[in-house]
């Protein structure tokens, strides 16, 4: 039986995991769940899974979560350390790092460290310190097995072959709600048009990064680190069916692609089960009916966070942990009406523009690049009126 250390239980992904092991109880075994301030969704899967230990945001959220459900022998802790322990826990043979944002960071390298294998859907962990996350890995001997429909399409037309034999890879995205939005329009973006995506059912953040298609800029910083391609052989290409899920052409001018219903289902199984392909009752294809994809390029004047993520990595060094840093200030601003949806793309320009972005050659350096970005995009949102902070805004990392 594996034991799992779930990160960001009651987020769309973890609880999509929960299902993945109720569906095969004789497999595996909850060993530990981190969660923020949603107690009354955690104390329903502490008291159907029975974990270790638990950890949530805060000492208030602990204490709700106490009255809630029994925690007797369960062990309690809070905050990022709290995300640590759960993450390296001895009983634990995998973490599922489904947290969203910077926040995941530590837990997942600490994770990486104790050689843990990590189920990875929080992209921002390999977007800020993929270079030191995948050397952590090749120490330990710990896997990093993609969660991200888009990587896991990548990983199973992969299946082994090395970056050599790569020509590009093309990840699928689906254009959003504003795939045909005017440009001109986009200062009177409502939240609520933002939050309603047309394919996928996600938390908010990644939701609103999906409307500015900073989610799939995300991704290929994700997908460099993770198959070892330069950057100028990632392609992004948008299919609004999101049937395709991502593709590979090799050298040879073959393409592979990975095709499945867009269930997040699949690729939590498939990173959970690897590399054994388990039966499930998760419904497939049908090719009976007939079927119309489409496929085309990005509009980068319409949605320039994803040029903004070229060029992260254009610029090397700290900048991706900058650019996502500016990212999560800036949707958080969004979210929080404080700022129009124009600003999240302006704000990360300026930050990333902004600083020189040294080497990250310790997980301080990350950190650091994280906390100047965030004060960076702070100040950029003060000028557009956007400086006042609420709860739940995020805040700097700390190891």
């Amino acid at each position: 039986m594996k034991g799992l250390a779930i990160l960001g239980s009651t987020g769309s992904i973890g609880t999509n995991v929960l299902r993945i092991v109720d569906a095969f109880p004789d497999r595996f075994g909850v060993v530990g769940l981190a969660a923020g301030r949603n107690v009354e969704r955690l104390a329903e899967q502490v008291a159907r899974h029975r974990p270790r230990v638990v950890s949530v945001a805060d000492e208030d959220s602990l204490g709700q979560l106490g009255r809630l459900v029994d925690l007797s022998g369960v062990t309690t802790r809070v905050g990022v350390g709290g995300m640590v322990e759960v993450a390296t826990h001895g009983d634990a043979d995998m973490a599922v790092a489904a947290a969203v944002g910077a926040v995941g960071l530590v837990p997942t390298y600490r994770a990486l460290e104790a050689g843990k294998d990590v189920a990875l859907a929080n992209k921002e962990t390999l977007v800020m310190a993929g270079e030191l996350m995948l050397a952590r890995a090749a120490e330990t001997g710990a896997r990093l097995l993609p969660i991200d429909s888009e990587h896991c399409a990548l990983h199973q037309c992969l299946d082994g072959r090395g970056p050599d034999e790569v020509r590009r890879l093309l990840l699928t995205a689906s254009g959003g709600p504003f795939r045909n939005r005017p440009r001109e329009t986009f200062d009177r973006i409502t939240r609520e048009e933002a939050l309603a995506h047309p394919t996928w059912k996600m938390g908010p953040k990644i939701t609103i990064d999906s409307a500015t298609m900073m989610n799939k800029g995300l991704e290929v910083i994700e997908a460099r680190w993770l198959f070892g391609v330069s950057p100028d052989r990632i392609q992004v290409v948008i299919h609004p069916q999101s049937v395709i899920h991502s593709m590979v052409e090799f050298v040879d001018g073959t393409v592979l692609a990975q095709v499945s219903v867009t269930d997040m289902r699949v690729p939590i199984q498939y990173a959970l089960s690897y590399p054994e392909r388990w039966d499930a009752a998760i419904g497939g294809m049908d090719f009976s009916k007939a079927m119309h994809l489409e496929l085309g390029p990005p509009d980068l004047a319409r949605f320039p966070c994803l040029g903004h993520a070229y060029r992260a990595l254009e610029l090397g060094g700290t900048a991706a942990a900058a650019l996502n840093a500016a990212n999560e200030v800036a949707v958080a601003a969004f979210l929080e009406d404080r700022a129009p949806f124009a600003a999240i793309p302006q704000t990360i320009q300026e930050v990333l523009e902004a600083d020189a972005h040294p080497a990250a050659r310790t997980l301080e350096d990350v950190t650091e690049a994280d906390r100047r970005a965030r004060e960076r995009a702070r100040e950029v949102l003060a000028r557009r009126g956007g400086a006042r902070t609420r709860p739940g805004a995020p805040a700097p990392l700390s190891l």
